[in-house]
């Protein structure tokens, strides 16, 4: 039987980790999309995607 994701049993140091990213992922995603702007790659790109799923994710709490 597969158990659910429930963010309130996870241990203290991993929500501490967490609240950290969420208040990190969108600085460094506004950074990320002003870099591609003027130095597009397709690395860049990639990144800049990956950042953006992963802010939504964090957002409506997905992860």
């Amino acid at each position: 039987m597969k158990r659910r994701y429930n963010p309130y049993t996870l241990p203290p140091w991993v929500k501490q980790i967490r609240d950290v990213g969420v208040q990190i992922i969108i600085p460094l995603t506004i950074f990320q999309g002003i870099r591609t702007v003027f130095f597009p790659t397709s690395f860049d790109v990639l990144l800049l995607g990956l950042l953006i799923i992963l802010a939504i994710a964090l957002r409506f709490d997905w992860i």
